[in-house]
């Protein structure tokens, strides 16, 4: 398989958010990072749960996959189920990091009393580099699904024509 695709895709999404943060530059008060979380919550609750609702729609569709593969007239090599598990994978550790993303977009910025110095500041750094790991994690799950189903679809096609 051409695991350089995966790699190649998650990096981008990286790199995007290595951007985005150096776009946003140096944050000095604790007043500005607590507007910065507040924008983050804004569009990052509508993130989370689009990330969280395609993870767990694929995980349920890799159990389909895994009923088909055994159910077909086709016998499919090792690679075949390494990849479905690699999918699996990538998907929980989506769902999980989504999940911890909306707890913490729903922590009320601003409104703790007897804060530590910076706190708000680490907070906001936290929830952006979550942001951008689980979009690279679910990138990373959509080219591995992709390069699955062109597996399952190189197998099963009569000639070379995949």
């Amino acid at each position: 398989m051409k695991h350089w695709a995966v790699f190649t895709t998650t990096g981008l999404i990286i790199l995007i958010g290595v951007g985005a943060r150096f776009a946003i530059g140096e944050v000095y008060s604790e007043a500005e990072a607590t507007n910065l979380i507040k924008s983050l919550t804004q569009t990052g609750l509508y993130l989370g749960s689009a990330i969280a609702g395609a993870a767990a729609t694929t995980l349920a569709l890799m159990l389909t996959l895994l009923g088909l593969l055994r159910n077909a007239e086709a016998n499919f090599d090792e690679n075949a189920y390494k990849s479905i598990s690699q999918v699996a994978w990538l998907s929980t550790i989506s769902l999980v990091g989504a999940v911890i993303l909306l707890l913490l977009l729903v922590l009320p910025a601003g409104e703790f009393e007897k804060m530590p110095d910076g706190w708000y500041l680490y907070m906001y750094e936290v929830m952006f580099w979550l942001t951008v790991t689980v979009c690279a994690l679910l990138t990373a799950t959509v080219m591995r699904l992709f390069l699955t189903i062109r597996h399952v679809i190189a197998h099963i096609t009569p000639g070379e024509a995949v």
